[in-house]
């Protein structure tokens, strides 16, 4: 150590003040916003589209939820439709785990729908060989887009109609009788029986 103390303002009095001090511990950034500001520190955010800025967000779980329509699906996201039931209302449900299954609990506006009349639609899932099916389901996001995550059983409706329905890559809307499924054994939640094709109006 020096015999000679050091002058007050000098730079090794002020960095032995500054070793003194307890470093501040630092504040929790969610995983988005740490993302986000690794970038910016490694100055890139200006090549950082916004998509790829939602995309650090937490992502979607695959069959879980309604699923996620990704922007950059070259199929449009459906768009609601007055008379046609939607599947925000759809996806509304929730769940409780009962040993290896899960229950759905159904808000009181889904359950007054069931054996009703009810007029939906979705992108076609085909669960028959050929062009043409009677047996299919209906899902919240397009099957057949690589960018978006599946919907579990929240957006997804099977569907039986009375004459075959040509398969289609765009959305497909259907009139039938629904049913609010609570014990289904392929854990599905709706069904729509008695179904026939209708012409969707843009």
């Amino acid at each position: 150590m020096s015999d000679f103390a050091q002058p007050p303002g000098s730079a090794g009095t002020m960095r032995a003040e500054m070793n003194r001090i307890p470093p501040r511990p630092r504040p929790h950034l969610p995983r988005a916003a740490a993302l986000v500001a690794a970038t910016l520190a490694l100055g890139l955010i200006g090549s950082i589209s916004p998509i790829d800025l939602a995309f650090a967000q937490a992502a979607p779980v695959i069959g879980q939820g309604p699923g996620y329509h990704d922007p950059r699906s070259p199929f449009k996201p459906l768009q609601e439709k007055e008379g046609v039931l939607t599947w925000t209302l759809l996806s509304s449900v929730t769940t409780k785990a009962d040993k290896t299954r899960l229950i759905p609990i159904f808000p009181a506006a889904v359950q007054a729908l069931d054996k009703k009349t009810v007029k939906v639609q979705g992108f076609m899932m085909p669960l028959e060989p050929g062009d043409k099916q009677k047996h299919f389901l209906l899902s919240s996001v397009p099957t057949s887009c690589s960018f978006c995550v599946p919907a579990g059983p929240e957006g997804l409706i099977e569907v039986r109609t009375k004459e075959p329905v040509r398969y289609s890559l765009e959305p497909v809307m259907v009139q039938g009788v629904l049913a609010v499924l609570n014990d289904d054994p392929y854990g599905l939640f709706y069904r729509v029986n008695e179904g026939q094709a209708l012409v969707s109006k843009p």
